[in-house]
């Protein structure tokens, strides 16, 4: 019997040692996103101020992430529209500096695909959401000898259920996001 929980307790050690950081590499990597606008079109964006770090498996699995996006780094190809999402009439930047999501939960969906939960944070409000990931491919650096992955989140929030924007009628409710990362084995 001791033999047994001897082995597992060494069998759960080496699996919790599998477990690595994972750092975003910010120029190669966008959180971008998407919201109709007049019900006919859609405008996009996306966040250039943003970290992202993971705790994974070599392969990605069981992955764990915290993110943290500067609300202030808002771009929208369009100056003075992003002063306006960064007043209060939108994301309120001042008083909200930060967007944040903590993981909770990691589900295999295929060989390369995930489905993440989380807590999403903005704008004072915290909601759970779904993302959808894939793992585009795992790789060793040349140059650092550690592992790169590249990894695209999908998913869709209700901006009214974090109170961004109010009810603005010319703005759909539904933002579409888009992640595209890149990641550095730590």
């Amino acid at each position: 019997m001791k033999k047994t929980l001897f082995a597992i307790a060494l069998l759960t050690g080496l699996v919790a040692s599998a477990q690595s950081t994972w750092k975003s590499d910010k120029s190669h990597s966008k959180i971008g996103f998407a919201i109709t606008h007049l019900m006919i079109s859609e405008v996009e964006g996306s966040f250039g101020d943003f970290d992202i770090t993971a705790t994974a498996s070599d392969s990605f699995e069981n992955a764990e992430f915290s993110v943290e996006i500067q609300t202030a780094s808002i771009d929208t190809d369009n100056e003075r529209r992003d002063g306006h999402l960064k007043s209060a009439d939108f994301f309120d930047a001042e008083k909200f500096p930060a967007i944040s999501f903590k993981s909770t939960g990691y589900s295999k969906t295929g060989d390369k695909t995930f489905t993440l939960t989380g807590d999403l944070t903005m704008h004072g409000v915290t909601k759970p959401i779904t993302l959808e990931g894939k793992v585009n491919g795992i790789i060793t650096d040349q140059r650092s000898n550690k592992l790169k992955a590249g990894l695209k989140l999908t998913g869709t929030i209700n901006r009214l259920e974090f109170g961004v924007g109010g009810d603005t009628p010319t703005l759909g409710d539904d933002v579409e996001m888009t992640i595209n990362l890149e990641m550095a084995q730590q």
